[in-house]
């Protein structure tokens, strides 16, 4: 037990120094005014899996996130729904640099771990490696308090689907390109990113802009 008490501390420890690698990222104010109607976006809604490389713009990723799950409300409440308002949904943004949480609260991004870990995300599927972000939404299946695991687990996965919804209205809406995946490395990256046993990796989008061939 002593043995392994040392290696979950080191393990700890690197995830630690990685993240001190990495500066937080201080969003800008969602632009509220940008994009096409509901019906035009939904008409343009399509899946895509060929990305620019260029990376997103500061406000292209502050509206993204924000669109994504952000506070819409002055109580905290958020642009996505969840069971009981109970914000299971946690979102994590994979770029080259590292991998950052999402914190909307803060309207800011915390680094977690240094290194690229678009390759976990991408799994078998290459040309997705090639989207500069990729967001892995998670659900704290913990959060929800007195039900079975099945239940919580069933609720965490209608929870990440409409948080995915929001990703690709937001995309086709504003211009951006993306794809809903449950293929990933689930264990590395849960290992990447120093998650919990309740967090459970379950939709990701890549999300770029239009390849130009």
């Amino acid at each position: 037990m002593k043995v392994l008490s040392i290696i979950f501390a080191m393990l700890f420890a690197a995830t630690s120094i990685g993240a001190q690698s990495l500066s937080p990222i201080k969003l800008n104010e969602p632009d509220k005014n940008r994009g096409t109607s509901v019906m035009q976006a939904l008409n343009a809604r399509q899946s895509t899996r060929e990305f620019s490389t260029e990376k997103l713009t500061l406000q292209d990723l502050s509206d993204l996130l924000w669109a994504t799950n952000g506070v819409n409300r002055a109580d905290g409440r958020r642009t996505a729904a969840t069971a009981r308002n109970n914000q299971d949904i946690d979102v994590y943004v994979i770029m080259e640099e590292g991998a950052y949480f999402y914190d909307a609260v803060a309207n800011e991004l915390k680094p977690v771990a240094a290194g690229d870990f678009r390759g976990l995300i991408a799994d078998a599927q290459a040309s997705v490696k090639d989207a500069p972000v990729s967001l892995l939404v998670v659900s704290d299946i913990s959060r929800f308090k007195g039900l079975e695991i099945e239940t919580q687990k069933q609720w965490g996965a209608l929870d990440a689907g409409i948080v995915s919804q929001n990703i690709m209205i937001f995309a086709s809406g504003c211009g951006f390109v993306t794809v809903p995946r449950v293929y990933m490395k689930k264990d590395e990256l849960k290992k990447a990113l120093n998650l919990t046993e309740t967090q459970i990796p379950m939709i990701n989008n890549p999300v770029g802009y239009p390849k130009v061939n």
